[in-house]
């Protein structure tokens, strides 16, 4: 695990202005990894305020030497991921933020001229599009909030909402890595079968659409085929975290699920650009969350005395909702969740131990969600089936709208923030989405058969 060092200084301050602003996402002490492209060409970088480093520009500067370089060239092979950089050992990734540290810090020697400066820093980073941060071979969902779960097993009926299985074990399930998508633009709206209310099975646009808040972790260096993870080894696998949205359509879902989810998730999912690293949440670290009294011990390969002195976040996280009619009216978005990363029953090194227990070999960029982050108060439900006990008790928006799902237009804006007395609160960015209509479903019913008998 990374110990404090200089790049943690609550005192650093940035000559770039924007990462000194009261209550900055990217400020010196955060320095977060993403992938970009700029003028057709896909390149990686750093985040420092609303400005970018371009590690590829950085690079050529040559104003780096030792594991600080490599980490360097590593991130700047040409394919526009990371992939490479997170695969090295963590001590190079170390010597590349306290060198990047160095270099963007107030009274920084190499870049105090405006030309080096102009060479490694772009204008901001709205002037860029962000792309997904590596190549994601696999990714695994869990289910990881007791409240969550606990809830969802009300909601159907089921005689013990909790399944037994959770309180031994995180459970998951194996996601669709290919409908992961960055940050921004439109979720469309899926077609699949689903009970209406008569109790009829029908094909169509998904009525029931979600969001759900979770955060996900990128693995890092992976493991050997057959070679499990040490539960206490499990956060040096951890290259770092984003926001998820695991977009849900529920409608669909909750009528196919028996092996598992499939079509009601795997149509989109969206995660923030930029990758806040391991190291950098050092500050925000704290024991694992507790436990109740009678619960199953943990096994001895969930059960790290490390990890349960520092397997916990202190991150808070928060959903917005905004609607075609409140941006109409020019009225900001509507916080509809607040909660914080204790709500989780299992921590990410259990999730990795977990998962590699059989001998599972995960990979460099391999996404790991956390699941729904619900907690016990009805301000921390984060879903929206939680926020309206599963359409019974319709959400009220300030302007008269109310919502028992998401309707096309409405766009989720997620934020999370680590906080800690003594340190500098760091922040995620944005992840966001706006419901977009479900595309004509005439191709799955026939019309492209017909299409080719009137051409014929």
């Amino acid at each position: 695990m990374t110990e404090l060092n200089s790049t943690h200084d609550p005192a650093l301050r940035s000559w770039v202005e924007s990462a000194n602003l009261p209550g900055a996402d990217f400020p010196i002490q955060n320095l977060p990894f993403g992938a970009f492209e700029r003028d057709g060409n896909a390149r990686t970088g750093v985040a420092i305020g609303d400005r970018i480093v371009d590690l590829q520009a950085l690079h050529e500067a040559a104003l780096l030497d030792g594991d600080a370089a490599i980490a360097c060239a590593a991130a700047t092979c040409g394919d526009g991921t990371l992939n490479r950089l997170m695969a090295l050992e963590p001590r190079y990734l170390s010597a590349l933020r306290r060198a990047l540290s160095a270099l963007l810090r107030s009274d920084s020697p190499m870049l105090s001229q405006v030309q080096p400066r102009a060479a490694v820093l772009l204008p901001r980073i709205a002037d860029v599009t962000m792309r997904l941060p590596c190549e994601i071979g696999d990714y695994t969902d869990f289910l990881t909030s007791l409240h969550h779960t606990e809830r969802h097993g009300r909601y159907k009926g089921l005689a013990d909402p909790l399944p037994a299985a959770f309180k031994s074990l995180p459970i998951a399930y194996h996601g669709r890595s290919s409908s992961l998508r960055v940050s921004g633009g439109d979720v469309r709206r899926p077609h699949g079968q689903y009970r209406d209310a008569q109790g009829n099975v029908r094909f169509g646009p998904a009525p029931a659409l979600d969001f759900e808040l979770e955060l996900a972790a990128f693995i890092g260096r992976g493991n050997a085929f057959t070679r499990p993870v040490a539960i206490d080894d499990a956060h040096q696998h951890i290259f770092g975290y984003c926001l998820l949205n695991d977009w849900s359509a529920k409608s669909i879902q909750w009528f196919e699920q028996v092996l598992g989810p499939f079509l009601g998730k795997s149509f989109h999912s969206s995660l923030s650009p930029w990758i806040v690293t391991a190291e950098a949440l050092a500050p925000f670290r704290k024991s694992a969350p507790s436990r109740a009294a009678g619960d199953p011990v943990i096994m001895p390969h969930l059960n790290g005395s490390f990890d349960q002195r520092n397997g916990g976040l202190n991150l808070e996280l928060e959903a917005f909702l905004s609607t075609a009619k409140l941006r109409a009216a020019g009225a900001a978005p509507v916080r509809i969740t607040r909660t914080h990363l204790d709500n989780l029953y299992w921590t990410f090194a259990q999730m990795v131990a977990h998962h590699t227990s059989n001998g599972c070999n995960l990979r460099t960029g391999d996404l790991l969600g956390s699941g729904t982050i619900s907690g016990a108060d009805d301000v921390s439900r984060a879903c929206l089936t939680e926020l309206t006990n599963a359409g019974k008790d319709p959400l009220q928006l300030p302007n008269g709208e109310t919502r028992t799902a998401l309707e096309d237009g409405d766009e989720v804006i997620f934020h999370a923030r680590a906080v800690q007395p003594g340190a500098v609160t760091i922040g995620f960015g944005e992840c966001r989405g706006t419901i977009a209509p479900a595309f004509d479903a005439s191709h799955a019913t026939g019309a492209s058969t017909n299409r080719s008998e009137a051409h014929a």
